[in-house]
């Protein structure tokens, strides 16, 4: 049975703790799909696939190698973030029987144990994972960032009711693809990019069926003088990808800003390149999940 996780960590301005990722990944002989970091962020995101039990090895040696160098007090990025090893989803494909997705979700348990015990570490479960607990829960604890949990009780499916002073909490579980990536403005323009967000987050409140399950936030670029509007696509079969850059793109060049680039973070489904065809998309990112494991 092969699995996709898509692990997103919050470092992302050691090249040397990138290159120890790579190795370790290497080591177990999985697909690399996706392994960069982003400075302004200072986040960088995996994605691997392989056989479930690998999968969920690796990403346990990953989390010990990143959980000793990096320490959320002295974290600096543009990116909310309320756990050094952020969230951590894993992705079936599509095709998948019933019993394989259950046997997948008791893994993802067991592996949340495992992380919450090995570090001390509250570990939430989310998506087609969750228990029925956190979905009000979560949306909170995002809202306060790393700083607001070191003095709340929290009620984790693992693991301890205080966050770990150093390394925050971990959300995981079994979710559904989605699609991210960002529109890059060719200046430092935060407010636009944030507006365009806001405006993308109300179309979607309102139906408009291009924005369908989009999420969308605006960020500052400030090493490279830029910024950009962030998107996650949850519902890529209702919400196709290039009409959404269509009218990001529109609005921007109305302001006569020009340089317009786009960037795919993590995977896309090959089934989903015939309607983004505007997305900038490495061989290495595409995933066939159509097919048999």
């Amino acid at each position: 049975m092969r699995l996709l996780a898509v692990p997103n960590w919050s470092f992302g301005r050691s090249k040397k703790l990138l290159a120890r990722l790579g190795a370790i990944l290497e080591d177990y002989e999985l697909d690399i799909h996706y392994l960069e970091s982003d400075p302004d962020h200072n986040r960088t995101v995996t994605a691997f696939r392989g056989e479930a039990t690998a999968v969920f090895r690796a990403t346990l040696d990953l989390a010990a190698e990143v959980f000793d160098s990096v320490d959320l007090n002295q974290h600096v990025g543009v990116h909310p973030r309320i756990g050094v090893l952020d969230v951590c989803p894993f992705v079936l494909a599509e095709s998948a029987p019933a019993a394989q997705i259950e046997t997948t979700r008791a893994n993802i348990e067991l592996f949340a144990a495992e992380l919450a015990a090995r570090h001390n570490l509250p570990v939430f479960l989310y998506e087609k994972s969750e228990r029925g607990r956190h979905e009000a829960d979560l949306p909170s604890l995002r809202r306060g960032g790393f700083g607001g949990l070191l003095q709340r009780e929290l009620r984790p499916d693992f693991g301890p009711s205080k966050a770990n002073p150093k390394l925050g909490v971990t959300v995981t579980g079994l979710r559904e693809f989605l699609i991210a990536f960002n529109i890059e403005m060719s200046r430092e323009e935060p407010d636009v990019a944030q507006d365009l967000a806001k405006r993308i987050r109300l179309l979607r409140q309102e139906g408009d069926p291009r924005f369908l399950g989009v999420r969308a936030l605006g960020f500052p670029l400030a090493s490279v003088g830029k910024s950009q509007v962030s998107l996650n696509v949850t519902l890529p079969d209702l919400a196709p990808l290039d009409p959404i850059i269509e009218w990001v793109t529109a609005e921007i060049r109305q302001l006569g800003i020009k340089g317009i680039k786009t960037q795919l973070i993590g995977v896309i489904r090959d089934t989903d390149l015939k309607t983004a065809t505007r997305l900038v998309v490495k061989d290495a990112q595409i995933v066939d999940f159509m097919e048999k494991d």
